[in-house]
């Protein structure tokens, strides 16, 4: 997978390194056809002004000030307002790792070396060893991102991470159900019979492979199957309904 070149600057010390993209998507892609003809729908960039198509090297960036009012930017401007600050992953404080709460991050990547691979290798150590993320700032794509470096598995992460002002303040919760003991207790013994530790591994898009089976069935002309699983029977009373649970959870345990 391609990797595109930056920096870490740690105090004083230098480190140039290369993030490559961590997560890929999976979807399956579908492209918008005419019902009629089965062609692929096409969108133009249209100038209403010279009524025509306008080409990729005649399209600029503008910022609208006032209604239909813009001043443009080209690319050397916004290389022009970056500080060498701004160019590099600055790190600004070291924080205990599960300080972080995870809605803060958002985009992840993989950090490697990108030629001094002693400072890198330090600075990764240094981390592992205190249990400790850095946190650092950066502008990518135009703006400046709030990011993280942490160790997992002897790699280093690096996640864009939202600012607290894009957080949405929770909302606020008063309920005033009553929960009796009797309710509580099966609730936690139906969550202590579902327990188990995370594994990555087991969890897998299955709608993804019905979706791609049903995608080769229509290849060779075939209708697609509507799924039989069966719906299951939801009990009105919520006791009884814990209380099934519990049960066909040990069923299940006991088959395996």
């Amino acid at each position: 997978m391609a990797m595109s070149k930056a920096s870490i600057t740690f105090g004083l010390v230098y480190i140039p390194v290369k993030l490559e993209i961590a997560v890929r998507s999976n979807n399956i892609s579908f492209n918008q056809l005419h019902r009629k003809t089965k062609e692929r729908i096409r969108y133009k960039k249209f100038c209403p002004s010279y009524n025509e198509e306008v080409s990729p090297q005649d399209i600029v960036k503008g910022y609208e000030y006032e209604p239909d009012k813009y001043v443009i930017f080209e690319n050397e401007d916004f290389e022009k307002i970056k500080s060498p600050k701004d160019k590099s992953i600055t790190i600004e404080a070291f924080v205990d790792i599960k300080e972080i709460d995870p809605i803060y991050f958002a985009k992840s990547y993989y950090v490697h070396p990108g030629g001094a691979e002693k400072p890198f290798e330090l600075l990764r150590a240094a981390m592992q060893e205190q249990n400790k993320a850095a946190i650092a700032r950066t502008v990518m794509s135009h703006k400046q991102n709030l990011v993280s470096l942490r160790i997992k598995d002897n790699v280093m992460i690096m996640n864009i991470m939202y600012f607290h002002e894009e957080i949405t303040a929770p909302p606020a919760y008063n309920s005033s159900i009553k929960i009796n003991k009797n309710e509580l207790e099966l609730a936690k013994q139906l969550i202590a019979s579902m327990s188990s530790k995370f594994i990555p591994q087991d969890y897998i898009d299955e709608y993804r492979a019905k979706l791609q089976a049903a995608i080769e069935m229509k290849i060779r002309g075939k209708e697609i199957i509507a799924a039989q699983e069966g719906v299951p029977n939801l009990a009105v009373d919520l006791v009884a309904a814990l209380k099934q649970s519990i049960k066909d959870k040990g069923a299940t345990a006991t088959k395996h």
